[in-house]
């Protein structure tokens, strides 16, 4: 028994390295995405000057994270900066003498350490509902996926959202034996994922649900009336602590809660604009809130199979879903729901997994932007889980299909080490071919600067280089000297044409010309294509 354990516990051990050192390398050779230098930039407001001025559509817990890693670098931020979020970033990471590699790790390490604690939570609850195995399974599936790693390794907020609210529904399938220990803990982990991201919203009503239906198992028989009381007041302590832990996240960035309501936010009126009002939250929070009615109000550009298009098609994240997930954990997904429907016992447990993940998704399928399955993080969380529970099938080589499913998910993730943001399954064409049928987070964020810069100087040095980036970084600052094909007549545009391939994507007049009158030689990253001019 002793030896079994051993070689449970460096099975584990081994499953969480490997992850680890994969979303480090990755931190490590990545330039900022996107969306980073906003956070990183925030979080340096919230650690130095205590304000909540910036980023409000996003709560600050996830950034009071990167905040703790900035914590061990000496950054330098001008107190008296005063320009957009954009424009903070920046200047932190590339204007005011700092070094950005450094920054960008210190920031993404907590990102990585909380990711790898949601690996424990996904072990631990698998374990709960179908023993050891179970465990094993799901944290294999969780450890190797592509999504998880790549997003695991980035100082935003989709990971840490998602794994908070994990934590709040497994705690409240714990509070069925153990109420008054569990319950709490529920309340305290849905407030913090509250506090991380808004998009979680949705999941509150269910998780109430949930916490009352626990406390209601966890008494002993009595009137049912004063057993549905107590029941509903469970739910509600829930709820309260939520609240508190919300309020208490704006409190430690700033106690004074100094805020001003941005102009121009929307009037949403309705039950919309009611639900607002109504939210129990800080003034700054709900007009976080209204900022991203704002954006939901918008049209954005998007990219599916091929085709560019403006609009958000309902069906572009189950699509993206199919195309970036591994094939093996698809179908393990789905047995495992199937199992958790199927299996009597797991049928309670089945409340915990499925309605969150199907809830979260369906809200997805109706918002405006499809950039990215980082939207839909929650699901190889969850689905874990679930799909974990296929160690209780008993049918004939049952154990060795499951066994050869893991391991093709797991070979997948390895042979696309480094590059985890492009990853797509086989069935539409892999990694390399990602950026034919989506762009954005989902294959080009901007990651790729450095590799353009060592591709440049190992294999066309002195050439004459045409950049089109999108991204945050700064391509001067990683040794790209190109120039702007936008600023001189097309004719002019002579030698390597270098497009991100979410540029590439979308491409249209002037930008289109040149692609379609150039030939592609090369491509970094699978994000960034090098075309001859």
């Amino acid at each position: 028994m002793p030896r079994r354990r051993l070689l449970y516990l460096l099975a584990v051990v081994a499953l969480l390295g490997q992850m680890a050192f994969a979303m480090v390398t990755t931190a490590m050779q990545q330039s900022p995405t996107i969306d980073e230098p906003v956070y990183v930039g925030a979080a340096a407001v919230y650690g130095q000057q205590h304000s909540l001025r910036y980023n409000p559509e996003h709560p600050p817990l996830g950034k009071l994270f990167i905040a703790a890693g900035l914590a061990f670098a000496d950054a330098e931020l001008d107190p008296a900066f005063e320009g957009n979020q954009t424009r903070l970033g920046r200047h932190l990471l590339y204007e005011s003498g700092n070094n950005p590699f450094q920054l960008m790790l210190l920031a993404r390490l907590p990102i990585i350490l909380l990711t790898l604690l949601f690996g424990l939570v996904v072990l631990a609850f698998a374990r709960d509902l179908a023993g050891p195995a179970a465990g094993l399974i799901a944290l294999t599936l969780y450890a190797f996926s592509p999504d998880v790693i790549a997003h695991g390794s980035l100082a935003t907020l989709d990971v840490p959202a998602a794994g908070l609210l994990l934590i709040a529904f497994w705690t409240a399938w714990r509070a069925r034996g153990r109420p008054n220990l569990y319950l709490p803990l529920a309340g305290l982990a849905l407030g913090a994922a509250l506090a991380t991201r808004m998009s979680v919203l949705p999941a509150v009503p269910l998780l109430g649900g949930l916490a009352g239906l626990s406390m209601w198992k966890a008494q002993p028989a009595r009137v049912a009336g004063k057993r549905l009381l107590i029941a509903a007041g469970a739910a509600i302590g829930v709820g309260v602590i939520a609240v508190a832990t919300v309020w208490l996240t704006y409190l430690a960035v700033d106690p004074r809660l100094r805020w001003t309501t941005p102009a121009g936010l929307p009037d949403p009126g309705g039950l919309r604009g009611l639900a607002v009002d109504l939210m129990p939250f800080p003034q700054a929070y709900r007009d976080g809130m209204l900022t991203q009615f704002k954006f939901e109000n918008r049209l954005f550009n998007g990219f599916l199979l091929g085709e560019a298009y403006r609009g958000s098609p309902w069906y572009y994240m189950p699509v993206a879903i199919l195309i970036k997930t591994p094939l093996g954990m698809l179908v393990l997904w789905a047995a495992g729901a199937i199992t958790l429907l199927v299996v009597p016992r797991l049928r309670a447990a089945a409340l915990y997994l499925l309605p969150v993940s199907a809830v979260l998704l369906l809200f997805t399928m109706t918002g405006a932007r499809n950039f990215g399955t980082r939207y839909v993080i929650f699901l190889p969380m969850f689905l874990a889980v679930a799909a974990g529970t296929v160690a209780l099938i008993r049918f004939r080589f049952s154990k060795e299909i499951t066994g050869v499913l893991v391991l093709t998910v797991a070979a997948g993730s390895i042979l696309t080490f480094p590059t985890y943001i492009p990853y797509s399954n086989i069935a539409f064409g892999g990694t390399s071919n990602t950026h034919n049928t989506l762009h954005d987070a989902n294959v080009d964020w901007g990651q790729d600067l450095p590799r353009l810069s060592s591709r440049l100087k190992s294999d066309y040095p002195g050439e004459q280089v045409w950049l089109v980036y999108k991204g945050a970084g700064v391509p001067n600052y990683y040794g790209i000297v190109a120039g702007d094909p936008y600023k001189v007549p097309e004719e002019q545009v002579r030698g390597l044409l270098v497009v991100s391939d979410s540029r590439v994507a979308l491409a249209k007049g002037r930008l289109k010309n040149l692609i379609e009158s150039s030939t592609a030689i090369d491509h970094v990253g699978h994000s960034i294509t090098i075309y001859r001019r």
